[in-house]
């Protein structure tokens, strides 16, 4: 069993802390935050193209115009992933494919083309990844 630890240190010096967080194998098993997720602001934030974005390379069950097909369909995701698998390609799904076109939501070192207002900060709060992660556990 390979165990990591992360931390928020990269954005703790820009004004930033993330929540710490261990990698068990392939997934986050423990939440990010106490408070749990809220489906409908994760689908919210799923839908929302100026945040999660998800809707731009996935295919989601829901009516919209211009879904994505670079990414997988997103219908049934929580019957084929545990929690925890979800949560680390939410977080830092490079960990798994460097080469992924998917966003690193809660990382903020090692990233290349950000904009000067977006250094250090993640794109979603742990509270936002555990509200997505919410909604996509209702994917089945």
């Amino acid at each position: 069993m390979l165990v990591i630890l992360a931390t928020g240190h990269d954005a703790a010096s820009q004004g930033e802390s993330l929540v710490p967080f261990q990698v068990v194998d392939d997934a986050i098993p423990q939440p990010l935050t106490a408070s749990p997720g809220d489906a409908a602001r994760g689908r919210a934030i799923a839908l929302d193209r100026a945040k999660g974005n998800c809707i731009t390379c996935h295919e989601l069950p829901v009516r919209a115009d211009f879904q994505g097909n670079l990414g997988p369909p997103l219908a049934g995701v929580a019957a084929r992933y545990s929690l925890g698998e979800l949560r680390l390609r939410v977080v830092d799904g490079k960990r798994l494919n460097p080469e992924s076109n998917m966003p690193s939501y809660y990382r903020t070192h090692g990233l290349v083309a950000v904009r000067r207002e977006s250094v250090g900060r993640p794109i979603l709060t742990a509270q936002e990844v555990e509200d997505v992660l919410a909604y996509l556990q209702t994917l089945r």
